[in-house]
């Protein structure tokens, strides 16, 4: 059984996450969220096995080596980031289809490997300013932390023309009603191989 997959990328702090919460919210029977793998430290409250699949920067290696991974990326340095197949495999076998929340790079790659099969949207920030007062307003990362996820997210804007559309979030009710639509008819579009 293989579905589809609706992908999610953007800056940190640009709102996917909150996006990608109520669109498996709203579409239980549809959608299940892929958690990905990662060897960096929880933060906060986060849990193993709901928020990401939690790994040592040498177990991460040696799942690569074991191609265990659909796609993966080194983002900072020593920290990993990847999609497991298992958790792909897993959701697909419940019928439902698959929703990512994933960095740039990541979201690229995956739209490369399943193309008609995955629908890709970048989520834009206001302004690189805006993008900066979230990630401060979340108080999660250091200030040298946040310098670096602003400094990639300034990349990160140039590759919003690869994917197959954008979502502006200015206003959270509206980007949320936009993902609606766009997911919605993605998914009741029948797939046709190629």
């Amino acid at each position: 059984m293989q579905g589809k997959l609706v992908i999610f990328s953007a800056p940190s702090g640009s709102g996917k996450t909150t996006i990608v919460r109520h669109l498996v919210a709203s579409m239980p029977d549809k959608l299940a969220f892929s958690i990905s793998a990662t060897s960096r430290p929880k933060r906060g409250a986060e849990e193993h096995g709901k928020d990401y699949h939690y790994l040592t920067p040498e177990e991460f290696k040696n799942r690569i080596k074991t191609g265990d991974f659909l796609e993966y990326e080194e983002v900072y340095a020593g920290t990993y980031y990847g999609t497991l197949k298992s958790e792909v495999e897993r959701i697909w076998a419940t019928g439902k289809n698959v929703i990512f929340d994933i960095d740039v790079q990541g979201g690229l790659n995956l739209k490369h490997q399943f193309k008609d099969r995955a629908l890709a949207v970048f989520v834009m920030p206001p302004s690189i300013k805006i993008l900066e007062e979230r990630l401060q307003l979340r108080q999660t990362d250091s200030p040298e932390s946040i310098a670096l996820r602003v400094e990639k997210a300034e990349k990160e804007l140039q590759t919003a023309k690869l994917f197959d559309c954008f979502i502006l979030n200015e206003d959270l009710a509206k980007a949320c009603t936009e993902a609606e639509k766009l997911v919605g008819d993605f998914l009741n579009t029948p797939h046709t191989q190629a």
